[in-house]
């Protein structure tokens, strides 16, 4: 395959929020090892570039561009992110333009193939002026590529019904409620703002993709699910996520060491991922339930909030937990100490709680989280979602004591461990993904 890619470039276009780049990024690593005489250009914010590059694992066939963030100098910045994303949307297809030149200037080569964050749809529009193949690269929860196809029908429950109401409309996928959604979809009239403009149109733009890479595995997505979207796009390939990070990392905040000294399955593993903070009041919450249970646990929690936590907190548990303001999650997931992972479902979060075996309390918070928890909950059952959807004492004691110590939580157990069997093969040489890594380069060979 490498020889069939020689003098190609594909141009890369990144989503730069959240955690939408790592992915994207760790699926151009597996292309550019697959394909080494095929260019890849990065191209990103300079603040989101800056995070990743440069790396000692980054190949030389892989080189970062940056084009504007779309905000205005001198801006005063809200502390909402939504802002700063409509801004960076607002540029459209000229700014994208502008780092396909940078690209094609500096490597002498023209741009064969555009790889972007479905997000970033206006990538499309620079497929179609360059007259190359556009393939749209899906970084959320695989199963929430439906709610796009089935918009209206969403909005109408919605306005028709309260947010509990379940609704089993998309085919394959268990009971939704209105509650679950993005509730980006749901604004109308006025509230209606780039981004979520830009996330109802999905529905209409990525069936113009030559293809859509799923950043999951298709062996954990319901057959009916994955028939209706390859019933409605040009082609549907599923490329298995890298495990995260892709070099083990020093052990910095001594994560790793402790749980060496816990028991097999006993760890509660808190974390909220690197955007997300709960309010001050869940906070004090989680740490009460924690502390009753008694359980031993690892909480990774941001300097900054550390004040909210309540008083004596610290001290009194100092024998039974740890809390760090960072941890290689990864690492902390696979360890056999880690019984259960309370989460906000991140799509990062929830495949490397997959890939080992870790059943989860869920609460989420906005995004494509809502979709994971009932996923998790009523298709996979793996978890559960928090009582009420937000952190008490009650209701995380409960579901804590439900999952690590109850008879009741051992189906939850049983369940997350064949789950990691199934991810395990579905990663093997001979794996649907293998084949489908090759199709997706073939399709940068054929452009």
């Amino acid at each position: 395959m490498s020889n069939s890619t020689e003098n190609k470039h594909v141009a890369v276009f990144a989503f730069p929020f959240g955690t939408h780049t790592v992915p994207l990024l760790n699926l151009v690593l597996k292309l550019s090892q697959a394909a080494p005489n095929c260019s890849f250009s990065f191209i990103g914010t300079e603040k989101s570039n800056a995070i990743h590059f440069p790396k000692p694992h980054i190949p030389i066939n892989i080189k970062p561009y940056c084009i504007s963030d779309g905000i205005p100098e001198g801006h005063p910045l809200a502390n909402h992110p939504i802002e700063k994303l409509n801004f960076f949307l607002r540029t459209g297809h000229e700014n994208l333009h502008k780092g396909i030149q940078m690209a094609e200037e500096e490597t002498k080569q023209k741009v064969t193939c555009v790889i972007s964050d479905a997000f970033v749809s206006s990538s499309l529009v620079v497929a179609q002026k360059l007259n190359v193949p556009w393939i749209a690269f899906w970084p959320p929860m695989s199963c929430t590529l439906s709610l796009y196809f089935y918009i209206d029908l969403i909005r109408e429950q919605f306005l028709n019904s309260a947010g509990n109401a379940a609704f089993d409309f998309l085919p394959g996928l268990p009971n939704m409620r209105v509650e679950d959604m993005p509730q980006d979809l749901l604004f109308f009239g006025e509230k209606e703002t780039i981004f979520s403009k830009t996330l109802v149109s999905l529905g209409k733009v990525l069936p113009q993709a030559k293809v859509v890479v799923m950043n999951f595995f298709e062996e954990l997505d319901p057959p009916l699910f994955v028939q209706d979207m390859r019933s409605k796009l040009q082609s549907l390939l599923y490329i298995v996520p890298v495990r995260f990070p892709i070099l083990s990392v020093a052990d910095s905040t001594g994560c790793l060491s402790w749980l060496d000294m816990q028991g097999s399955r006993s760890v509660a593993y808190v974390s909220f991922g690197t955007v997300v903070t709960p309010p001050p009041h869940e906070i004090v919450a989680v740490a009460e339930a924690l502390e009753e249970s008694e359980l031993p646990f690892l909480w990774s929690l941001k300097e900054n909030v550390l004040g909210f936590l309540p008083t004596g907190f610290l001290e009194r548990t100092s024998m039974s937990g740890r809390i760090v303001y960072w941890a290689p999650q990864t690492q902390v997931l696979a360890h056999d100490s880690v019984g259960v992972f309370v989460t906000h479902c991140g799509s990062n979060s929830v495949t490397e709680s997959l890939s080992s075996g870790v059943p989860m309390i869920c609460r989420p918070f906005f995004g494509d989280q809502g979709v994971a928890a009932r996923v998790i909950q009523d298709l996979w059952e793996i978890g559960v979602i928090i009582e009420g959807r937000v952190f008490t004492k009650d209701g995380l004691l409960k579901s804590l004591k439900m999952i690590m110590v109850q008879e009741e939580g051992k189906k939850i157990r049983d369940n997350a461990l064949k789950l990691k069997k199934t991810v395990e093969d579905a990663a093997r040489p001979a794996g649907k993904s293998a084949h489908d890594l090759k199709t997706l380069l073939e399709v940068i060979s054929s452009s």
